[in-house]
């Protein structure tokens, strides 16, 4: 396995204007994905009520998400590679865009389900074309920055959910996420223009891993490595996940937190993962993987063992922080080495596997609250970092 802890001949190269502009064109994309959906689950509690759901009906409506999206990922792959990563990137912005205003307009757990299953699909479907084209300029540019685009998801995650918390109370939901449609299709009018516009980049013919050495081929063992990667995204995107659904709750419910406050420990993690992201080129390039793997993984399951279990509201929100620290740069990682090892098959392959984690985690995690408490519940996020960081020790060579 390569490791990224020199920077190549080619980084220390002016990146070419066409490269820099798509660079931008696809940190937007990223920022407004994370933009819409914080905007969601910070008015998760509203709608909640709204629908009358318990902890366990709300957590099987969430699986309409967890459902769209899985779905759609197994099948991105192969729209990229038919019509391109960019074009798939813009038509699932608009439906994003668009599905988001859905949610208040139910007024039971079924409802909620059946309109969640479609902006799971628009979810899943944009995260596995904006990382398909992430990874084709990653080896263009021989650096990398996979990192900063997803630091840009993360700072539109605290964004949104910043801007969720300060109108919480004075503005409904329904007005709220039609506001975020407005929004989202704006910036994709602008910014799919520039991205269509935009070839996808072709890596040099002669391009080689750090060791010198041509990408593997398609053979049981690299399969066998991009399931690793996918199961390492997985671990980690599953306390993205229940963070972003069940973090305001928990604060909330179990803590008495003001809604404002509670939204803003979404926002503590969000601004922590931006923070970890925008590092994680300038760490990658001096660590490698490996000690960005297990630290991380490490770090996390202590910050959400304490976010989880905290008595007061405020050690609950630094034990967010810490945990977003520890996950920041892992879920890269994972999808840039699976897609460098197979190509967009391998973006697929690991996406499916970390979204569904980070999808299927808030219900499981509602499961588990009502069997157990929402407290019990989450540390089962601190479990699975823990898993990750053991799994990465063991990709080391």
């Amino acid at each position: 396995m390569p490791l990224l802890n020199k920077t190549t001949s080619a980084a220390s190269r002016a990146t070419p204007p066409g490269l820099a502009r798509l660079r931008v064109a696809l940190t937007v994309f990223f920022a407004l994905d994370g933009f819409i959906f914080a905007g969601w689950v910070v008015r998760i509690p509203a709608i909640k009520e709204q629908t009358g759901a318990s902890a366990s009906d709300l957590g099987l409506a969430l699986l309409g998400v967890s459902a769209g999206a899985v779905i759609t990922m197994t099948l991105t792959g192969r729209l990229c590679r038919r019509f391109g990563s960019h074009p798939v990137t813009v038509v699932c912005a608009v439906l994003l865009s668009l599905s988001v205003a859905l949610p208040p307009l139910t007024h039971s757990a079924a409802a909620l389900a059946a309109v969640l299953l479609v902006f799971g699909a628009a979810y899943g479907g944009i995260n596995v074309a904006f990382n398909s084209a992430a990874v084709d300029l990653v080896a263009a540019l021989r650096r990398p920055i996979m990192p900063s685009f997803h630091a840009a998801f993360s700072l539109g995650g605290m964004v949104g959910a910043g801007v969720g918390g300060l109108i919480a109370g004075s503005l409904s939901p329904t007005r709220h996420l039609l506001g975020l449609t407005v929004i989202g299709l704006l910036v994709t009018a602008v910014a799919g223009r520039t991205l269509l516009r935009l070839e996808p980049p072709t890596p040099p013919a002669d391009e080689h891993d750090a060791e010198g050495r041509t990408p593997r081929r398609l053979d049981g063992r690299t399969r066998g490595l991009v399931l690793v990667f996918g199961l390492i995204a997985l671990c980690t995107a599953f306390g993205e996940g229940a963070l972003a659904d069940w973090g305001a709750l928990h604060l909330e419910q179990d803590l008495n937190a003001h809604p404002g406050v509670a939204a803003a420990g979404y926002s503590c993690f969000a601004l922590a993962m931006t923070i970890g992201r925008l590092s994680g080129t300038t760490l990658l390039e001096r660590l490698g993987q490996t000690p960005i793997l297990v630290a991380g993984g490490t770090t996390a399951a202590a910050g959400m063992l304490l976010g989880a279990l905290a008595p007061s509201i405020w050690l609950a929100l630094l034990g967010f922080a810490i945990t977003g620290l520890g996950l920041a740069n892992i879920f890269p990682v994972a999808v840039e080495r699976a897609g460098a090892l197979a190509g967009p098959s391998g973006v697929a392959t690991a996406s499916t596997l970390g979204y569904g984690g980070m999808l299927l985690g808030p219900p499981a995690i509602g499961f588990m609250a009502d069997w157990f408490t929402l407290p019990t519940a989450l540390t089962s996020v601190a479990a699975l970092a823990g898993i990750a960081a053991v799994i990465g020790y063991t990709t080391r060579r």
